[in-house]
């Protein structure tokens, strides 16, 4: 979607250590591969998302990735608001990230995840022991589009990414 981004910000929230520093390295690696720059900014709370809009500017970044955290997690549809307001391509994990004029969220289906947590709780019921049950994650994912944000920000989104997107949002 962005075909001559060379830059792009990566948002952690360093309170979050381990998941933080995997989720950047990862990032790190597949930016190297692409022949990419990153920029890894870092906010811990409400008061720090504003100057890490503002940064993106002076970095010169094209787009900004939002990682893994509870604190963005709870704060998914100001943070997709924000990024429509500075007119800055993003990508967030929850489906509220989009809405909140965000340009794509891409994540675990909650349905998914919720029927996860209640077949554990069927079986933990059932006199199951909770250790003895396998890790699990969900291996669905949901893609929302916002086509109202690309088109603000002049973004054409292919019609083989719409084909796969779970929702477009008009």
């Amino acid at each position: 979607m962005l075909p001559t981004a060379t830059a792009f910000g990566v948002l952690i929230d360093p309170t979050t250590v381990v998941l933080a520093d995997d989720f950047a390295r990862g990032m790190d690696a597949a930016a190297r591969t692409l022949g990419l720059q990153l920029h890894v900014l870092n906010a811990s709370a409400d008061r720090d998302f504003d100057s890490v809009f503002a940064s993106l500017a002076q970095l010169h970044a094209s787009a900004l990735i939002i990682g893994p955290s509870a604190l963005f997690s709870a704060r998914s549809e100001r943070l997709g608001a924000l990024a429509a307001r500075h007119k800055v391509p993003a990508i967030g994990l929850l489906p509220e990230f989009a809405a909140g004029g965000g340009l794509l969220s891409y994540g675990s289906d909650e349905t998914e995840y919720y029927r996860l947590v209640g077949i554990y709780t069927g079986r933990i019921l059932k006199g199951e022991k909770p250790a003895e049950l396998p890790v699990q994650e969900s291996a669905k994912v949901k893609l929302i589009v916002n086509l109202k944000t690309a088109k603000a920000l002049g973004i054409t989104v292919p019609l083989s990414l719409l084909g796969r997107a779970d929702e477009v949002i008009e």
